[in-house]
């Protein structure tokens, strides 16, 4: 497989691993308590659209493909103090809420840098780790 489609698959992968574990989160997380699954739902939320951006474009650097998932975050948070009565419509479907939201809320930019960050930091390590282990010949 080459580099590229390896790349984007794993990072494919990861935003659907993302997901899951985040509908696991909204679905089933009554353990966690209220804040704590909200503020865990969104961090995934954000994660999950730092994978979707890199499996987009790979060859952007790590700081661009940040910078570019929590502008998405951003962007979708702030719409939601738009109101148009077709696109309040799609927020009331599942996937509509899942996706756009609900409702403003201004603590969530922070659960969007928390998880675009643990997101980056953690293909950062990775990335890291992976130049200093040495590959054995083929």
């Amino acid at each position: 497989m080459p580099p590229l489609v390896r790349t984007r698959a794993t990072f494919v992968a990861l935003a659907v691993g993302t997901i899951a574990i985040g509908l696991c989160v909204h679905w089933r997380g009554d353990i966690l308590g209220v804040a704590l699954r909200d503020v865990l739902g969104d961090a995934l939320w954000a994660a999950m659209i730092a994978w979707w951006v890199t499996a987009l474009f790979p060859g952007a650097s790590l700081r661009t493909r940040g910078i570019a998932a929590l502008a998405i975050c951003f962007a979708v948070e702030v719409s939601q103090l738009y109101r148009l009565p077709t696109l309040d419509a799609v927020r009331r479907t599942t996937l509509g809420q899942l996706v756009l939201g609900s409702g403003f809320d201004p603590r969530d930019f922070v659960s969007y840098a928390l998880g675009v960050l643990a997101a980056t930091l953690l293909e950062w390590i990775v990335r890291r780790r992976s130049r200093s282990v040495p590959r054995r010949a083929a």
